[in-house]
């Protein structure tokens, strides 16, 4: 087996690509499976923006997917998939219907309209640039593709947030098994190191009354927030421009069903590396792709989904960088207060 490069490139068959208008902060980042890819899906978080997610749940007719988009601009952004759906028509790809092969892309977006331009979203050009991009190289991570303008923290708003981005990772399951992972984080929570438990990013403290500087740390920790009166309060008027977003794959043979329980399981490392995870204000949403022959136990490859996505995560927070006003966490200090 060659040498991992800690991505989801790793993974025989899948190609990355990203697009984004760095300007506006917002993007679009394709995961693209040319040959097709047996696809699962789960999706946990409260206000979700997806496309083509029930074709992918068992007892449906569609076993395999030729692209996941994930993507910026709200609802807006769900048109980046109508471009990779022209990529893929040119090249001949898709579900054959006897009449024209119709491309299977799924797609899930994330509100990154505070930040940046609200009026520039991702569009089925900027989506078919990125399936241009597309190669089997290590992806780039941060602010990139539908990381670029992800934020994470924001119990008290876009402007006590801080800049997230998107990661990926990979891992040997053992035997020749492989699971990469590819996630775009823009959460209403803070995001954790899983081993320690601290946090890594998240609300920022208020200048003054009671989530002010240093009764929790550098950072607010919105889960004390939302645990006190006044956090109650506070919680009421928060709004649901928020969600992870992301793809696991993998070199093991899997069924429909199967692929659909590897992205379950992909949540658990989704929850232990954001607190809170899978609020009403948030639209997790993660995808499964099987690319490949070896035999493995779907326990195995969703339980090393789950540690390969927390990682993937992250990595998106310590590869961005500050952006839209917002610090990032390689730059982030206890003085840093709204």
């Amino acid at each position: 087996m060659s040498r991992l490069h800690d991505s989801i490139t790793d993974i025989p068959g899948i190609y990355v690509g990203h697009a984004q208008d760095l300007g506006a902060l917002t993007g679009c980042t394709v995961i693209l499976c040319p040959k097709g890819a047996v696809a699962g899906v789960d999706q946990r978080g409260g206000a979700p923006g997806t496309r083509e997610t029930d074709a992918l749940r068992p007892m449906h007719l569609v076993q395999k997917a030729h692209a996941v988009m994930l993507a910026g601009g709200s609802a807006f952004g769900l048109d980046a998939a109508s471009g990779a759906m022209r990529y893929l028509e040119e090249h001949k790809i898709g579900f054959p219907t006897g009449v024209v092969k119709v491309p299977i892309v799924a797609s899930a977006i994330l509100f990154d309209l505070a930040i940046g331009s609200s009026k520039v979203r991702p569009d089925a050009e900027m989506g078919y640039h990125a399936c241009d991009l597309a190669s089997a190289d290590p992806p780039a991570e941060g602010n990139v593709g539908a990381g670029t303008g992800c934020s994470v923290g924001k119990i008290f708003g876009a402007a006590g947030a801080m800049k997230s981005g998107i990661g990926t990772a990979s891992m040997n399951c053992g035997g020749g098994v492989l699971v990469g992972a590819i996630v775009a984080v823009n959460a209403f929570g803070d995001v954790m190191d899983p081993a320690g438990g601290a946090i890594l990013a998240g609300a920022r403290p208020l200048r003054t009354g009671p989530f002010r500087l240093g009764r929790n740390g550098p950072f607010a920790d919105t889960l004390a927030v939302m645990r006190s009166l006044p956090g109650r309060l506070v919680l009421r008027l928060a709004t649901g421009g928020n969600t992870v977003i992301g793809v696991v794959a993998t070199n093991a043979r899997l069924t429909k069903e199967q692929a659909c329980k590897m992205a379950q399981m992909a949540q658990d490392g989704l929850a232990r590396a954001i607190r809170p995870a899978h609020t009403m204000l948030d639209g997790d949403t993660i995808f499964a792709l099987s690319t490949g022959t070896r035999t493995a136990d779907v326990s195995l490859v969703g339980a090393c989904a789950a540690e390969t996505f927390s990682r993937a995560i992250v990595k998106a927070i310590l590869a961005a960088s500050a952006a839209g006003g917002l610090p990032a966490a390689n730059e982030f200090r206890k003085g840093d207060v709204l």
